[in-house]
């Protein structure tokens, strides 16, 4: 018995203090009105599938509805909370649906989840998949007169891409930034900045290109 009171008695006055702090705090916190609040909020993805890419749009951010004591409201915009979806259980393409629940959030306590907007997200996996694509070289500019453009070097004149397996299928081309022939007098090399349209497929290559174009002198 001597030992607990002794243990309950340690430091009694430190201990007395945080007693009384902590009464304070939660004072504080009971008497404060209950508020709702809609924040942003960013969406990451852990556990992403090997070999799977997602061919339907990214979504980035979320807004949240919350409750909870004004003041802690307040201090929510700086707690740096995101929407955590797990990939995991993703084995294979097709559509997959993912539901925003409080367990994705782990909002701090005394925060009620209200719901979030959207409230599901919906993705579509396809293979990921590599192939060569020509590239095409347009021209802008006027040359001189009297001289005439000739035969066109592309190097590399093909180019990796790699993506969801539908978009790299409707990848026909590459279309590299203009080539200027304005002032060409004779043959001319330029390296060109290589553009490809389909936004999820990506080029693994350096993208660009060394481009030649021969130049003659238009015979009178």
């Amino acid at each position: 018995m001597s030992t607990i009171f002794r243990f309950l008695t340690r430091n009694l006055v430190w201990k007395l203090i945080a007693l009384a702090a902590a009464f304070m705090v939660w004072i504080n916190v009971s008497n404060e009105p209950e508020l709702a609040t809609i924040i942003p909020v960013p969406v990451e993805y852990k556990n992403f599938p090997r070999d799977l890419e997602i061919s339907s749009s990214i979504v980035n951010s979320i807004n949240v509805e919350t409750r909870g004591a004004s003041g802690q409201l307040r201090s929510l915009h700086d707690s740096r909370i995101a929407a955590i979806v797990d990939f995991a259980s993703v084995k294979a393409p097709g559509e997959r649906t993912f539901t925003i629940t409080p367990n994705e959030l782990k909002l701090p306590q005394g925060i009620q989840f209200v719901r979030a907007i959207p409230a599901q997200l919906r993705f579509t996996f396809e293979h990921s998949v590599t192939r060569e694509v020509p590239v095409s070289v347009p021209f802008s500019g006027k040359i001189p007169n009297g001289y005439v453009a000739g035969t066109t070097e592309i190097e590399p004149p093909r180019l990796e891409i790699r993506g969801p397996e539908s978009q790299v299928a409707a990848t026909t081309k590459l279309i590299a930034d203009p080539f200027d022939l304005s002032n060409v007098t004779s043959d001319t090399e330029q390296t060109l900045a290589v553009y490809v349209a389909e936004p999820e497929v990506r080029i693994v290559d350096t993208p660009q290109v060394r481009v030649k174009v021969r130049v003659t002198q238009r015979k009178r």
